[in-house]
């Protein structure tokens, strides 16, 4: 089996085993997507899309509920609220795209937050915090990219196109994001230019 097919399997059975001994609901809710595999995860964009009934980008509580329930969450009503409230940040009555996943995702571990602030610190040419098209430009090459040797794109157009992998998957306005990092928590967060 092969090392991620063997680490997805692992973190599932970890996630059921740990389920029952959690009773934090957002905690509870991470988990029942982890028992799903990496897939549980990675869906969590395209689930949040499909309980986005309204196309408004964001989640009402209904939404929100008939979502966990289509997902075949296990979760009642009173607890569906209380994780509705700690998701909903900003106190709107609503959920956004980034709320939703970043109070979803796991914890990241101190090594992976290393990683990420050494990458940042790569990217981040000015050192002033923000990574900004100047700052990509200065480190992304777009040479090496198959369309570029083949003569298919401009340097230009293999840009653009990687910029456009940081635009908002509800967004896409074509301005790539500034990305930003709190440097004492790893977290990071984007605006458009």
């Amino acid at each position: 089996m092969p090392g991620t097919a063997r680490h997805d399997r692992e973190m599932a059975i970890q996630a059921k085993r740990n389920l029952s001994k959690t009773t934090d609901p957002v905690e509870r809710l991470r988990l029942q997507c982890l028992a799903r595999g990496s897939a549980g995860i990675k869906g969590l964009g395209r689930v949040f899309r499909i309980m986005d009934d309204d196309n408004s980008r964001t989640l009402d509580f209904k939404e929100f509920v008939k979502g966990l329930n289509d997902y075949a969450m296990m979760i009642d009503k009173e607890e569906a609220q209380e994780i509705f409230r700690i998701f909903d940040k900003d106190g709107s009555g609503t959920i956004d795209f980034d709320e939703f996943l970043v109070t979803l995702r796991p914890p990241m571990s101190k090594a992976r937050k290393e990683i990420i602030m050494q990458a940042f610190r790569k990217l981040d040419k000015t050192g002033d915090g923000v990574i900004t098209i100047e700052d990509l430009r200065g480190v992304y090459n777009a040479k090496h990219h198959p369309k570029y040797q083949n003569g298919d794109w401009t340097e230009d157009q293999v840009f653009r196109a990687f910029l456009d992998n940081f635009d908002s998957p509800y967004d896409k306005d074509g301005k790539p994001p500034e990305i930003y990092m709190l440097a004492d928590t790893g977290n990071w967060w984007k605006e458009s230019l």
